[in-house]
């Protein structure tokens, strides 16, 4: 219940139209709440929230309306924080990665005095064991895949070895580069102070940074996540790649297990496989690349199956011990057990947060059951001067959202802003070949939130572009809301995906219908055309429409 009155807004999905909108108006009347406000187009109720009214009873008006409720939003209440010349700093970021020097750019530009706090390498997981690094290497396999499997007849190729210690030296020489440009530089372009060493909470309002304590009047945790190691018996004794190591390999394995199929299992499992090893992908879900929409998982199987590798989904590990002729693996798979021996261990089941040794015990700091920070719709935390952002919070793990989450904890923290986090079309991209990218909810998540929804699914074959490069592995598919016909979600296997997914991007934030995105110019001979393909796949069959066809 509410300790005073404030403006909230509900998301509301199921409304189609005035009509709709009118009747949770009126539900939310009955119920008790003033100046009521509904949008369908928006699937939105704002309105003040009365504090003698109960979350359930809001949320039960509605429901006995006929719709169904989402998130429900409060402003952030945040002050304004002025400099303070007596604490060291008015800002105090633990962790220089992505999140946190977005956060000291922030601060520092509206003039307070920052200092960051790194134990290890400056920039993070992103640019020195991540996004940087393993998409140099993709590139690199994929280039060294397409000299010998090219598709277009009369020109010959062929590759006679890969030198993986060139490959790998170039790979560094661009970690550091970026990292120096990126990341150290700025510290002193934006006149913001690196502090090399480990910090802690010594108290509720105080942090030490190797034993010396620092006073400042907001403290923002950015430490990231670190590759989760899964609890199989013999693993740990047996040996292992996490996805780090993997980047610094520098001897291709002629076998290689990837544990987890998601997004990094499936690039840096290509990637070996296209420098030549033989790779098994094991993964405990029904179908790999799980949380995408099963037509992709499909397509992605069969292009990895016709590259040369062995997936087993739906299986259990047992066991992993070590033999002279390298690691054994004893598997469950629909019952039976099956035993396959390799040369090296790929682990990419996930990533944990980096909170275990930063006493946030003694700062009064919440964490989850898998050790994620606690934080609200602002990025604060369960102690009201301290503010996490990133993958620390358990936030999806993309370098874009640490950013993004390191800019708004410091418009919340210091500027009083009252920001909110909003995953709305949030895209994500697996670095495959053909890439995978996605934005907005999948046909399941929709329908799980109550939207009643109508999907169109074109393979490549009904692009143009896919066919002039002789490549139609891959699909796009769109959800929609039935009614409305405003795009929801869209999912996209094609080169180049990952460029074509932020039309959608913006179609699902701007409340666009695929009959809009449907007469809109998409150059033709692009991949971005697949968009308007599909779009148009509503009400049409494409395959009866001659090329640029309106």
């Amino acid at each position: 219940m509410m300790n005073e009155q404030r403006d909230a807004v509900l998301e509301v999905t199921g409304m189609t139209c005035d009509g709709c909108a009118q009747s949770v108006s009126n539900a939310l009347r009955s119920a008790g709440v003033e100046e009521v406000s509904v949008s369908w187009q928006d699937g939105e109720a704002k309105f003040i929230w009365p504090a003698a009214m109960s979350e359930d009873a809001l949320r039960s008006a509605v429901s006995h309306a006929g719709y169904s409720t989402g998130r429900l939003r409060l402003p952030i209440q945040a002050t304004v924080v002025s400099p303070n010349a007596e604490n060291d700093y008015d800002l105090l970021v633990i962790g220089a990665g992505s999140a946190g020097f977005a956060a000291a750019i922030r601060a520092s530009e509206a003039g307070y005095r920052v200092g960051i706090v790194e134990a290890g390498e400056i920039g993070g997981t992103c640019v020195n064991v991540g996004c940087v690094p393993s998409k140099a290497l993709l590139r690199a396999g994929e280039t060294a895949w397409s000299v010998g499997h090219n598709p277009f007849g009369g020109i010959a190729s062929s590759l006679d070895s890969v030198q993986l210690s060139q490959v790998l030296a170039q790979k560094e020489s661009l970690v550091q580069s970026l990292r120096q440009t990126k990341y150290v530089n700025l510290a002193q372009e934006y006149g913001f102070s690196i502090l090399h060493g480990h910090a802690s909470f010594i108290s509720k309002d105080a942090v030490a940074v190797n034993g010396k304590p620092l006073t400042t009047s907001r403290i923002l945790i950015a430490t990231g996540s670190s590759p989760a190691v899964p609890p199989i018996p013999g693993l740990l004794q047996s040996g292992f790649l996490t996805s780090s190591a993997a980047l610094e390999l520098s001897e291709i394995p002629s076998t290689l297990a990837v544990i987890g199929a998601n997004a990094i299992g499936i690039e840096l499992g290509q990637y070996f496989l296209h420098l030549g090893s033989k790779v098994t992908f094991i993964d405990v879900a029904e179908r790999i690349v799980p949380f995408e929409e099963p037509e992709i998982s499909a397509a992605l199987t069969d292009v990895l199956l016709g590259q040369g590798a062995v997936i087993f989904a739906s299986t259990t590990i047992a066991e992993v011990s070590a033999s002279p002729s390298g690691r054994v693996l004893r598997l469950e798979h629909n019952g039976v057990m099956e035993t396959i021996l390799v040369d090296q261990i790929l682990i990419a089941t996930g990533r944990r947060p980096n909170t275990s040794d930063l006493r946030l015990d003694l700062a009064e700091i919440a964490t989850s059951s898998s050790g994620a920070i606690v934080v609200d719709d602002g990025l604060r935390t369960t102690n009201e001067m301290v503010y996490a952002a990133g993958d620390v919070t358990g936030a999806p793990q993309f370098v874009y959202v640490s950013a993004y989450e390191g800019t708004l904890a410091v418009d919340n923290a210091l500027l009083g802003a009252g920001r909110t986090v909003d995953f709305t079309a949030l895209p994500r991209v697996i670095f495959s070949s053909p890439q995978v990218a996605s934005a907005g909810m999948t046909q399941a998540q929709a329908a799980a939130g109550g939207y009643d929804v109508v999907t169109s699914t074109i393979s490549l074959d009904a692009v143009p572009r896919a066919l002039v490069n002789h490549d139609t592995n891959g699909l796009f598919k769109l959800v929609a809301e039935v009614g409305t016909g405003k795009l929801l979600g869209a999912s996209i296997m094609a080169e180049s995906a990952g460029e074509v997914v932020q039309s959608a991007v913006l179609a699902i934030k701007y409340g666009i219908t695929v009959n809009d995105l449907a007469l809109t110019f998409h150059p033709y001979l692009t991949m971005s055309e697949g968009l308007k393909l599909a779009a148009q796949a509503f009400t049409r069959d494409v395959s009866k429409l001659s090329c640029c066809a309106a």
